[in-house]
């Protein structure tokens, strides 16, 4: 009785799958001495590592067929696109037509090429969006990058500002709120948590919305969303506020341990950590002997003289120096 053509097939696939786990296994140890085997990518040759058999060679590179010596080359030579960032609405997987009228080897487009291209971004950018929800996500991240721009905010901020707005949409936090509201209250507490934070006055500057509208948003974003907020520190707003009036590092130094103490004596409490920083670098300022005004910290930390005044001679009542 003669075998099915299936049963057939199914065995002989079944020898050839056992055939090539050998082979696997078998490269994995010498076939010489049994020992141990490693993979030279550079001169694409499989070596053992105990006898120097080499089993394979002239192996595939996987790798780019070009070299590069820093990252400005290779970004110049890389034909990949950018990584994805929760930046873009459709998160940059999209295709972006540049707005320069020119081809590939650098010449102008003809007037009927360039109304061609034109008539093509038009419909791109339409395509782009492809409803109200993503034509909001899109406003809002324009906003959150601008405003971010505009206070001088890392990367890393931008993109977790972009991610609570999201979660945000997603949980349909919006109705009721404008879309330039939620997103400064999003960048605003985003600088909170990766502790490069703005005071409200610095946001609602940049912003479409006044204070009253940003705090009122802000503090319903926070409670929703569960979004885990420390206090503001004032020291994290020394580094920007010493670099801004151009001090030297021993005032900086030196308006940390002025915060420090008036911690330990229980001053911070109810305080704007805004206030105190400014004060603490004027009073540092005077201190190491390094020239500056109440009014240029008051210019460069966007809060009042008198406010300055008040916190500076709490701080140095806390340091037992005479104000």
């Amino acid at each position: 009785m003669s075998e099915s053509p299936v049963r057939s097939n199914t065995r002989e696939r079944t020898q050839n799958e056992e055939v090539e786990a050998e082979q696997s296994e078998r490269q994995d140890v010498c076939p010489e001495c049994g020992g141990n085997v490693a993979t030279d990518t550079e001169h694409g040759e499989t070596v053992c590592k105990d006898c120097g058999l080499v089993i394979e060679e002239d192996s595939i590179d996987r790798g780019p067929e070009w070299r590069a010596f820093d990252s400005a080359e290779r970004d110049r030579k890389s034909r990949v696109g950018a990584p994805t960032t929760n930046m873009m609405h459709d998160k940059g997987l999209s295709t972006n037509i540049g707005w320069q009228n020119k081809d590939a080897y650098g010449r102008s487009l003809s007037s009927e090429q360039r109304q061609k291209m034109q008539r093509l971004r038009t419909w791109n950018e339409r395509f782009r969006t492809r409803d109200s929800k993503e034509r909001n996500l899109k406003q809002a991240l324009g906003e959150i990058d601008r405003m971010a721009s505009a206070l001088g905010l890392p990367q890393n901020v931008r993109e977790t500002a972009s991610v609570i707005y999201r979660r945000a949409l997603g949980d349909d936090l919006l109705p009721g709120r404008s879309i330039e509201g939620v997103a400064t209250a999003a960048l605003y507490a985003s600088a909170r948590m990766a502790g490069s934070p703005r005071s409200l006055d610095e946001m609602a500057v940049v912003s479409r919305v006044d204070k009253m509208e940003l705090t009122r948003t802000y503090r319903y974003i926070v409670r929703e969303l569960n979004l885990e907020v420390q206090p503001a520190d004032p020291e994290q707003y020394l580094p920007r506020f010493v670099s801004d009036l151009e001090l030297t590092d021993e005032t900086e130094r030196r308006a940390r341990e002025l915060i420090e103490r008036a911690r330990r004596a229980g001053l911070l409490s109810g305080k704007s950590p805004v206030g105190l920083a400014a004060a603490a670098v004027y009073a540092a300022a005077l201190l190491t002997n390094d020239k500056v005004t109440q009014s240029e910290v008051s210019d460069v930390a966007n809060i009042s003289e008198v406010t300055i005044r008040n916190r500076y001679k709490e701080l140095l009542e806390a340091e037992d120096v005479p104000a």
